[in-house]
């Protein structure tokens, strides 16, 4: 099963969109496998965004993740990337479709309210910068046959 990991960004909390955030994930059937509220170090923030090291939004973007608390969450199920990324919507509000969480909550062209993995490798090296192993809870969904269309025996 993928994984991805998700950050609802310090704008995301402040105006308090955790819960509607999630809800967009859950609704569609994402699995929560971990989950933690904290404050991003600025050391944290770099390591995240390391592979943008050099370009002129790297410095603004460690400042902004790290500027206030965040959720960060792992989230699991059958092409959880690609799915996370469409919920999410363009990277700024202002471009972003309507029914996403960037164009139906986001309106900066600078905070963007969410991250999400954007490969598997990604995903893999953002995982292990926020979570052990250990704290990857594996559990079923009841609902899983529900959700890839499978009939339950």
């Amino acid at each position: 099963m993928e994984k991805t990991l998700i950050i609802v960004k310090p704008d995301a909390v402040q105006r308090q969109l955790v819960g509607p955030i999630i809800a967009r994930f859950e609704n569609k059937g994402l699995q929560i496998v971990a989950c933690k509220f904290m404050r991003i170090s600025r050391q944290l923030a770099q390591q995240l965004y390391a592979v943008h090291k050099g370009k002129d939004f790297y410095e603004p973007t460690v400042e902004y993740i790290s500027s206030g608390p965040a959720m960060v969450m792992v989230l699991q199920a059958k092409g959880v990337i690609a799915m996370a990324r469409k919920l999410m919507g363009e990277t700024f509000g202002l471009d972003a479709q309507p029914g996403t969480i960037r164009g139906d909550f986001g309106s900066s062209q600078r905070f963007n309210l969410v991250h999400g993995s954007d490969s598997p490798s990604s995903a893999e090296t953002e995982i292990k910068l926020f979570f052990s192993e250990e704290e990857l809870v594996d559990y079923q969904l009841n609902n899983k046959h529900w959700l890839y269309g499978q009939i339950a025996k």
